[in-house]
């Protein structure tokens, strides 16, 4: 778990690089631009020709990558592989979210995923007993011994492939047609997007790189992972909510009232967004069973209200950062991310020594938090939204102290009346709170 994670935290660097901001600037320029197709074919040209180059130049130094990076050359090899493939699917999976096609892209998706996870029980659980079982039979042949990293590879392999394969039309029923002024413009605005990409990398995962080059053990960097994936909730919340808003953000942007729809989205997306983190937090020594199985990496589960409360303060600022992408500033997004990454480095080079891993929980849930508070405070001078900031604060402060009362208090930790008390009087609260337009909601349905 510890070696994985590490791998694909520089998975996650090289896939922002090879995005470079092209993604945004597609949603930004197909919303603006009149003739939609040559947005499609002049981005799709764009990251075909620089993956391709990506994936030459990869394969030429990837015993340099080897020896930099300390990781075996073959997993380099499967990596390069995965990245490209990858990237190659970014302008067909935007179109399908600029079309508004919820139900391919999910399908997709999902396959995608599913690919990857049944392949990857097959190698770790299955093959094993197979190749057990026939000795000389054909499993055994193709079964390998201690070789689960790089099974693991495979099965991602295998599915990005895929993937691929189903996205083929969108390269072969494009015209081929390079705006080469269009392009510009696209770079100027992506660009520093793909710094705040950085950024944003360095905030979510350069913690295990770090924790692996200041000597933490591996098996401690395991469960800081393993943990670290019981926030999987928040994060499948947020992202498939920033998957969804960020073309609707840029199609309503002309639109009179668009500011205060920008501010409802937001009120309700903290609603949801807090109720799904204290129903996690509450309840996560019961997912622990489920997610993280073996009990040797439960130690790390004091990370887990930090994890879920740090995706929550990100979700918040997607939501807060629509204001820089509006008015073709990005670069200021790019400064907030910077800042965020600044206090991830510091705080983890300050906090790991002493503190391991939970000095990295530390250092996310404040990189987060004080982004989301930059991104509210500079909005508010450039394009100021009405955010209804009384409620929205009351939500989040009442998280955080039913959080923390459900999960490091060791008596209420373990008393599921009490925690499960704390959930209903928070969504009392919200009913509370919201009931007038709750009432106008049903209302209006009974008509």
């Amino acid at each position: 778990m510890g070696e994985v994670s590490v791998i694909f935290a520089y998975l996650v660097f090289f896939n922002v690089v090879l995005s470079y901001g092209m993604e945004t600037a597609f949603f930004r320029f197909y919303n603006s631009e009149d003739n939609k197709k040559n947005v499609v074919s002049t981005s799709t040209i764009s990251l075909f020709w620089s993956s391709l180059v990506f994936l030459v130049l990869g394969l030429l130094f990837r015993n340099n990558l080897a020896s930099w990076s300390d990781i075996k050359v073959e997993y380099i090899t499967y990596t390069i592989w995965i990245l490209t493939l990858d990237a190659l699917a970014i302008i067909p999976f935007s179109k399908l979210r600029a079309e508004r096609n919820p139900i391919k892209y999910a399908a997709i998706k999902i396959g995608n995923v599913s690919i990857s996870l049944l392949l990857t029980l097959f190698f770790l659980a299955i093959l094993p007993e197979l190749a057990a079982n026939n000795p000389d039979g054909i499993f055994s042949m193709i079964y390998s011994r201690n070789y689960q990293i790089g099974y693991i590879f495979i099965s991602f392999i295998v599915a990005s492939l895929a993937t691929f394969l189903v996205l083929i039309p969108n390269y072969t029923k494009i015209a081929w047609n390079f705006d080469k002024a269009l392009w510009k413009k696209m770079m100027t605005y992506g660009l520093p997007i793909l710094f705040a990409g950085i950024a944003f990398a360095i905030n979510e995962h350069f913690d295990k790189i770090l924790l692996d080059w200041m000597h933490v053990p591996m098996s401690e960097i395991g469960a800081y992972s393993a943990c670290y994936k019981i926030g999987m909730f928040m994060v499948l919340f947020r992202t498939a909510y920033t998957l969804g808003i960020e073309p609707f953000f840029f199609s309503h942007a002309s639109n009179e009232n668009a500011q205060q729809t920008y501010a409802t989205i937001t009120k309700y997306f903290v609603i949801f967004g807090s109720f799904i983190c204290l129903f996690v937090i509450v309840f996560a020594d019961l997912l622990k069973q489920v997610l993280v199985p073996n009990d040797n990496y439960w130690d790390a589960m004091k990370v887990v209200p930090l994890i879920v409360l740090a995706n929550f303060f990100l979700g918040i600022y997607s939501n807060l950062s629509v204001w820089y992408k509006l008015i073709d500033k990005t670069r200021i997004g790019a400064y907030i991310s910077l800042i965020g990454a600044a206090i991830t480095l510091i705080l983890n080079w300050l906090l790991i020594p002493s503190m391991s891993y939970y000095g990295s929980a530390i250092a996310t849930i404040v990189a987060y938090g004080s982004m989301m508070i930059i991104s509210y405070k500079w909005g508010q001078n450039h394009y100021p939204i009405p955010y209804d900031f009384n409620r929205i604060f009351s939500y989040l402060g009442l998280t955080i102290l039913f959080s923390a009362i459900s999960f490091y208090i060791p008596y209420l930790r373990e008393n599921y009346i009490v925690k499960i008390g704390l959930l209903a009087l928070y969504l009392y609260f919200i009913y509370y709170s919201e009931k007038e337009t709750l009432l106008r909601i049903i209302k209006r349905k009974a008509k």
